[in-house]
């Protein structure tokens, strides 16, 4: 397993957490676990930004456009400025 993370908080909410993960039969490690999967799993943009690269990639293919093409481009639009 990874490292320890410690965190502060009040004791009522501590046992109420506590109780909850229990009733779902399973420990507060593996609730905070869980949940801090899910906030990156939410949160992290680059699977977002991966995926959009590959398809703007594969749509500038399906059209026929060369690496050389889009070099040409950009410096065209860089010229411009």
């Amino acid at each position: 397993m990874g490292s320890q993370m410690i965190i502060r908080i009040d004791d009522e909410k501590k046992e109420i957490f506590y109780r909850l993960a229990r009733m779902e039969g399973k420990t507060a490690s593996e609730k905070v676990r869980e949940m801090v999967d899910g906030y990156i799993e939410r949160s992290d943009i680059g699977p977002v930004i991966d995926s959009l690269w590959e398809r703007i990639g594969q749509k500038t293919r399906e059209k026929g456009f060369t690496e050389a093409d889009i070099e040409k481009t950009i410096r065209k639009v860089r010229k411009s400025r």
